[in-house]
C-alpha cells in the first residue's frame, strides 16, 4: 500500500508541474526546458524568471506534494 500511496503522490506533483507549466506560459515565463535552452545559448536569465523557476515553482511542487498527502491521509 505504501508504494501505491507514492504513486498517487507522484501523479498529484505531476499534475501541478503541468499546470504550471501552463501558467509559467500564460504570464511569459520561463520554464525549465526554456531555461536550460537558453543557457547553452548563453542567454542570462532575468529576475522575475529566476524568482519562479527557484522560488515559486518549487514552492508550488511541494506544496502539492503536501496537499496529496493530505488528501492520501483522508482517504485511507
Amino acid at each position: 500500500m505504501e508504494g501505491i500511496k507514492y504513486y498517487f503522490i507522484g501523479l498529484m506533483i505531476l499534475v501541478f508541474a503541468i499546470l504550471a507549466n501552463f501558467l509559467a506560459l500564460q504570464l511569459g515565463l520561463k520554464t525549465w526546458y526554456a531555461f536550460l535552452e537558453g543557457w547553452g545559448n548563453g542567454n542570462p536569465l532575468k529576475i522575475k524568471d529566476g524568482l519562479w523557476l527557484f522560488v515559486i515553482y518549487p514552492l508550488i511542487l511541494g506544496c502539492s506534494a503536501k496537499l496529496a498527502s493530505l488528501v492520501w491521509n483522508l482517504l485511507f
